[in-house]
């Protein structure tokens, strides 16, 4: 069993204000930590992963490439499907903290780089 707990010098700024970490990962899903500052925006992409998570603080509002918008709050959940298109935005007055969960493995993903 491989255990991992994120630090400080763990998360790189993937863009402006918006700050994540590669966690635990296996050989089916691996984890990410993220903390979105207030204000800041994640630009619409997608990746091939399939991509679940969990809000543990402060509310991530979904911009999904229709034009809908999905905004979940801590202790709620989300899956986005592989190759969704979307983007995301912290509108509120407090720091978004979650995680994700990817599969296949996300190791080594663009902003990681």
């Amino acid at each position: 069993m491989d255990t991992y707990t994120p630090n400080d010098d763990d998360f790189v700024e993937a863009v402006d204000d918006v700050h994540l970490t590669v966690g635990a990962s296996g050989d089916e899903t691996s984890v990410q930590h993220f903390e979105i500052e207030p204000g800041a925006e994640v630009p619409s992409h997608s990746h091939h992963h399939e991509q679940a998570g969990l809000i543990t603080q402060g509310e991530l509002t979904f911009v999904l490439e229709d034009g809908e918008e999905v905004t979940v709050g801590a202790g709620e959940s989300y899956t986005l499907l592989g190759d969704e298109v979307h983007a995301a935005e912290n509108r509120g007055d407090e720091t978004v903290v979650g995680i994700d969960v990817f599969a296949p493995p996300r190791t080594n993903p663009d902003w990681a780089e």
